[in-house]
């Protein structure tokens, strides 16, 4: 007889997720990567009593700070959309060296179930995004075009 009731929930589905940056959802996502949670490693290299080479890894610190690509449908005037104009403010005005909150948001990934009911979430604190990519244009295609966005975070953990 097949054993039918190994699996008591339902698993996490790479379908339903969203981006918020203070607290508005950035819509038209088909993508994110990025949601890497790292523990830095030392390398231990001793001689023992008698001589032998010992290696050894240890705990050495954790790693906050990282980068998140999220992909989505190009914007039809990116003058009119807030990821564009966070951007084009950082890249023509800089980042001042004493408010760090001026261009700085915190964030979350959300993950739902099929009902919309949340699921998980990924907090990210401090983040600014560092570079804008369109896909390649191609005459044959008929998919719509899409951007990429890499945001640079301090600090990123999953809370629920």
């Amino acid at each position: 007889m097949p054993v039918t009731d190994l699996i008591k929930t339902d698993p996490l589905l790479a379908t339903n997720f969203f981006l918020e940056i203070d607290g508005e959802v950035i819509d038209t996502l088909s993508e994110v990567s990025g949601l890497d949670v790292e523990l830095e490693v030392a390398d231990v290299t001793q001689r023992s009593a008698t001589g032998q080479y010992v290696q050894h890894k240890a705990f050495s610190k954790p790693k906050w700070v990282g980068e998140l690509t999220v992909k989505r449908i190009a914007p039809l005037d990116a003058t009119k959309d807030n990821l564009w104009t966070w951007f084009n403010k950082i890249r023509t005005k800089g980042m001042s060296a004493d408010n760090r909150d001026g261009n700085r948001k915190n964030g979350s990934i959300v993950i739902y179930d099929t009902t919309m009911k949340e699921i998980a979430r990924w907090n990210f604190t401090d983040a600014w995004p560092s570079k804008i990519s369109q896909d390649s244009l191609t005459v044959g295609s008929n998919d719509p075009i899409s951007e990429s966005i890499t945001l640079q975070h301090e600090k990123l953990e999953r809370i629920k």
